[in-house]
């Protein structure tokens, strides 16, 4: 298995690593080590590069299974066992960091008001939305989601990662925030994100140390999706000092 640096460690933007294995028909390794995120949850897969020497290989994709994590590359292949140097699209990856951040933030702000559980979400850098059964929302609620996921924003509230026995996880049934609980069945150990004081659930993302680091957010608006289900998307505003 990979050493999954971003699981403890999300601000680790380089790292050493050795070529495990490759596949010729996909040009892609698996690496012994690595800082990039595979995807899932609705957080995209991390961009980078590659290094060996003076050579600079483009990671275009990753993705994760019972092996590892797999990096696709757009250029070259090195063989088994050869060294290599990664480093992320920093960017990119720590917009995202804060855009899961505020959406699960924005998690525990509705189901403290609702009591309503995810049904869908997805995020790029910057922007985001989740899914919510919510029967009873109006046009109302939209500022006043706002203005508390901002209130919880700027309480500069711990990021804090723990990680927990599958059994352990499983009698918890309040670290499931989704209607589907999406957990793979072979995970053996659970990661758990707890913004202290507002939410926590298992989750295997990227996230800021605090909440202040999210700054503040645009909810655009909350669509009505049909049967109660509303979309609210969120938008990090960069307008903001």
């Amino acid at each position: 298995m990979t050493h999954t640096i971003f699981s403890t460690d999300s601000y680790a933007r380089e790292m050493d690593a050795t070529v495990v294995r490759t596949d010729v028909e996909d040009n892609r390794v698996l690496l012994d080590r690595t800082v990039f995120y595979p995807g899932g949850g609705g957080q995209p897969h991390d961009l980078g590069v590659l290094s060996i020497g003076d050579d600079r290989l483009q990671v275009v994709r990753v993705t994760s299974d019972r092996d590892g994590v797999w990096h696709w590359l757009e250029d070259g292949l090195p063989g088994d066992g050869t060294a290599v140097a990664g480093s992320l699209d920093w960017e990119r990856r720590y917009s995202l960091m804060r855009t899961h951040t505020a959406l699960h933030a924005l998690c525990g702000v509705v189901w403290r008001r609702f009591q309503s559980p995810v049904t869908g979400g997805n995020m790029q850098p910057g922007e985001g939305r989740l899914d919510f059964d919510i029967p009873n929302w109006t046009v109302e609620d939209l500022p006043v989601v706002q203005q508390e996921l901002n209130d919880e924003l700027a309480r500069r509230r711990a990021v804090e990662v723990s990680f927990l026995p599958r059994d352990a996880a499983d009698e918890d049934p309040s670290l499931i925030r989704t209607k589907v609980n999406l957990l793979p069945k072979f995970l053996e150990e659970i990661r758990v994100i707890d913004i202290v004081g507002l939410d926590r659930q298992a989750d295997g993302g990227t996230h800021v140390g605090h909440t202040g680091e999210v700054g503040p957010i645009v909810i655009p608006k909350a669509e009505n999706k049909g049967r109660g289900f509303r979309r609210i998307r969120v938008r990090l505003d960069e307008t903001s000092p």
